[in-house]
C-alpha cells in the first residue's frame, strides 16, 4: 500500500499572500500546480477596527460571505469574490468593505479543493431534506449545504467515504443560533463534546449538538440544536477526512516549556490550527507562507478580526519534515497537561506513494 495517495498536496490546498489594489483583482495561486478552488478563507493582515476573517464557497455561491470571528448570518455582497477560478479567484472593488481587497494593503488566503458535485436528501429522524454540495474524496473534504429539519437524530450524506474527524457548521439565515459548531473526534467524548469556533471559551460536553453519535463513512448526525438544525433553516458545513501524507486532525498534551511538545504528522505541514480544549483561549493558526521560515511567530485567531500577531516568542511553532515543534510557554498553545486540538494540511508528504521522502525546510 502506498504512504499517500496525494503526492502533491497543492492540488488541494494552497495558502496565497497577495496585495488589494481597490478595483478588479485576479489572485492566482503559485502552487506547482494550478488549483480552482472551491472554499476561499480570506484575512486582512495588519488592520485593526473589525476587519473580520471572510469565507466564501463554490456550494453557497460567490460574494456570499460568512465570518469565523462571530455569530453573524450570511451576508450577500457585490463585488468581493466574484469568481472562482481555474489557478485561483478574482476579487472584485470590495463594496467599499476594505476586508478582502483594500488598495496598498495585504491579504491571506487559505483556499481548499473540492470539485465534484452532489446532491440528494437527507435521513434520519423527520422529515427528509434536499441538500447540495461539493467533495474530494481523494483530498477527504466536502462542502455540504443542508436544511434543518429541527430533529434529535436529522442525518446529512457528505459523500467521503470514510468517517469525518472534523466538522464545521454555521447557521446561516441568522445570528441567533449562529455559533460556529465544531466536531473533533480528538476530543475526549468525540462526538459528545462540541467546541464554538467563534469563541475562545473550553469544550462542552453535551448531546445537544451532534447527539453524541459518531459520524460514520456516510453521514454525520446533528441534534435538534438550532445552531445545527433549526427547521427549515438553511446551514454550511465542511467536513474532513483525514488522508495520510495530507491531512491529520488529532491532539496534543501542552507542556508549558520553552521546548516544547513535537506533534508528528506524517507531512510538512502547509497550515496548522490548534485550541486549547480545557482552557480558555484562541484558535490559533500558522501558514507556511508567514513569514515562510522557522521559527513561525506570525498568526492570527480565527475567533477574532484581530489583526496577524508577528511577535509573540512565548507562541512559535517549527514546520518540520514529519509535523510541526511547539516553542513557548503561551497558555493558548502550550499549558501545562491541557489537552489541544490541532487541524493541520500538509505542504510535502513524509513519504511520496514512489518512496521519496521530504526534506526539512
Amino acid at each position: 500500500m502506498a504512504y499517500t495517495t496525494v503526492d502533491n498536496p497543492e492540488l488541494y490546498f494552497q495558502t496565497k499572500l497577495y496585495s488589494g489594489n481597490g478595483s478588479t483583482n485576479a489572485i492566482t495561486l503559485d502552487g506547482s500546480e494550478n488549483m480552482q478552488p472551491d472554499w476561499t478563507w480570506i484575512k486582512n493582515r495588519p488592520l485593526s477596527g473589525g476587519f473580520a476573517h471572510n469565507l466564501y464557497d463554490s456550494v453557497r455561491g460567490t460574494n456570499k460571505k460568512i465570518e469565523t470571528d462571530n455569530s453573524g448570518a450570511q451576508s450577500s455582497e457585490t463585488n468581493t469574490v466574484n469568481s472562482f477560478d481555474s489557478d485561483g479567484f478574482t476579487l472584485g472593488n470590495d463594496a467599499g468593505t476594505d476586508e478582502v481587497n483594500k488598495s496598498g494593503t495585504t491579504f491571506v488566503s487559505w483556499n481548499w479543493k473540492a470539485g465534484t458535485s452532489v446532491s440528494g436528501n437527507t435521513t434520519g429522524s423527520g422529515s427528509a431534506k434536499a441538500y447540495a454540495g461539493s467533495v474530494s474524496t481523494t483530498a477527504g473534504f466536502s462542502i455540504i449545504r443542508y436544511v434543518g429539519n429541527g430533529t434529535n437524530g436529522h442525518t446529512i450524506p457528505h459523500h467521503l467515504g470514510a468517517a469525518p474527524r472534523w466538522i464545521l457548521v454555521k447557521r446561516l439565515d441568522s445570528s441567533s443560533g449562529g455559533d460556529w459548531t465544531t466536531l473533533h473526534m480528538a476530543l475526549p467524548n468525540g462526538a459528545g463534546d462540541f467546541m464554538e469556533f467563534n469563541s475562545t471559551g473550553a469544550k462542552q460536553t453535551s448531546i445537544a449538538r451532534w447527539r453524541n453519535a459518531t459520524p460514520t463513512s456516510s453521514v454525520f448526525t446533528v441534534a435538534s440544536g438550532v445552531e445545527v438544525n433549526g427547521d427549515d433553516s438553511p446551514y454550511i458545513a465542511y467536513c474532513f477526512a483525514e488522508k495520510q501524507g495530507y491531512s491529520k486532525f488529532g491532539s496534543y498534551t501542552g507542556t508549558e516549556a520553552a521546548d516544547g511538545a513535537f506533534v508528528h504528522l506524517g507531512f510538512r505541514p502547509a497550515f496548522v490550527i490548534q485550541k486549547n480544549s480545557a482552557y480558555t483561549g484562541n484558535w490559533q493558526m500558522y501558514d507556511n507562507k508567514r513569514p515562510g521560515f522557522n521559527a513561525t511567530d506570525n498568526h492570527f485567531s480565527a475567533n477574532s478580526s484581530d489583526p496577524e500577531i508577528t511577535d509573540n516568542a512565548d507562541s512559535t511553532m517549527d514546520f518540520c519534515a514529519s509535523g510541526f515543534k511547539l516553542n513557548g510557554v503561551d497558555n493558548a498553545s502550550s499549558n501545562w497537561s491541557n489537552l489541544y486540538i490541532y487541524m493541520a494540511f500538509a505542504e510535502q508528504p513524509l513519504v511520496s506513494s514512489s518512496g521519496v521522502p521530504a526534506t526539512a525546510r
